[in-house]
């Protein structure tokens, strides 16, 4: 026997989602089209440099921001040579145009909330159950509502994952700037500085490192992401591992593994090296 009337919140949603598709059509339409347009294009460009100058290309990148570590730019090299071995490289682009993309479309919109947040009460208490939500959330979910508006393929993959990775990026930049010693904004203060000039000149710099590791977190979850989008029509080794569980394919399930985990250290490394380089500067 009921006593209580079960509140219609999937209803809701659903008349929500349709009211949007109804009302902002054409609007998500356009996104869609920009949206694949800039993804493709950074693929198109990653394919059309020729692999062994875009893995040299690469390493040099890892040893330059490592602080000249011939060990990183080597392990680079041997990784990105076993990927192209493994007759993987076009995926592997696809994977990290769509990585690339959706990090730099969450860290725009991310840093500037944390920004947001950090200088204003109301934003961060707003922000922050917003935030816990996101990240409790299971990444599954934020498939059903992108294919619901943008359709199967690299667009709503692209959309769960920048939604997936931007909680730290907003959390850590909060974080970097409420962290910045005292004494600097009151001096800061005492020589005049703007609102604007004391962001710029004293606390992204000071919250440098503390965002960098939110840039690294990033990227890492960006990662994780565009292989469950791989469900929904994404391109990339997601794809390949999904393909070999379908078909039970041992063999190129880990292969496609394989070639994620390296991308994965590669990434990480880079990106650990330069928070490495704002504490040290």
């Amino acid at each position: 026997m009921k006593l209580i009337t079960k509140i219609p919140i999937g209803l809701a949603v659903e008349k929500l989602v349709r009211w949007i598709t109804a009302n902002f059509g054409d609007f998500l339409n356009s996104l869609s089209d920009v949206l694949k347009m800039f993804v493709n294009g950074f693929r198109d460009v990653l394919i059309f440099i020729p692999p062994i100058l875009l893995i040299i290309i690469i390493a040099f990148v890892a040893w330059f921001v490592s602080k000249r570590k011939l060990s990183i730019a080597i392990g680079t090299i041997i990784g990105l040579s076993l990927i192209l071995n493994l007759g993987l490289w076009v995926r592997s682009m696809e994977t990290v145009a769509l990585i690339v993309s959706s990090a730099i479309l969450a860290l725009l919109i991310g840093i500037p909330l944390g920004i947001l947040a950090a200088k204003n009460e109301i934003t961060n208490a707003i922000i922050s159950p917003v935030l816990d939500f996101m990240q409790t959330m299971p990444p599954f979910v934020y498939l059903i509502p992108a294919v619901i508006f943008f359709g199967l393929g690299n667009v709503p993959g692209m959309i769960s994952t920048i939604i997936f990775a931007m909680p730290p990026v907003i959390r850590l930049t909060n974080l970097g700037i409420r962290q910045v010693p005292r004494e600097l904004i009151e001096a800061s203060d005492a020589f005049g500085s703007t609102a604007t000039q004391k962001l710029i000149k004293v606390q992204l710099p000071v919250a440098k490192p503390t965002i960098m590791a939110g840039v690294n977190q990033c990227i890492m979850l960006a990662l994780s992401m565009v292989v469950i989008a791989a469900m929904i029509g994404a391109n990339g080794l997601g794809y390949t591992v999904l393909v070999g569980l379908q078909r039970i394919d041992i063999g190129a399930g880990f292969e496609g593994g394989l070639a994620i985990v390296i991308i994965a250290i590669i990434l990480d490394r880079i990106t650990q090296s330069l928070t490495a380089q704002r504490k040290n500067n």
